[in-house]
């Protein structure tokens, strides 16, 4: 199974599940485009910028937790990177 942190983040649901900045814990919604250091989402309430420095998040209702600081890079450069297993 490929891990979820690898795969392109574009057109899957997001939910935040801690944050540092309290104001953005529950934001959930679709995301419609991702860059180096920024998630945006599609809410019912409309776009929404979320900086994945300050994020903990869930995609598709999956069980595991990406650390938004972890994925700090452009999504082309995510895929073949390795990552640190906790």
């Amino acid at each position: 199974m490929v891990d979820s942190i690898h795969m392109p983040f574009i057109s899957r649901n997001i939910q935040v599940i801690d944050s540092d900045d309290p104001t953005l814990v529950g934001v959930s919604g679709q995301i419609i485009e991702e860059t180096r250091r920024t998630i945006i989402v599609q809410t019912s309430k409309g776009e929404k910028i979320l900086p994945k420095n300050v994020i903990n998040f869930t995609l598709d209702s999956e069980k595991e937790v990406i650390e938004g600081f972890t994925v700090t890079q452009r999504p082309e450069n995510r895929i073949n990177r390795k990552y640190r297993r906790n």
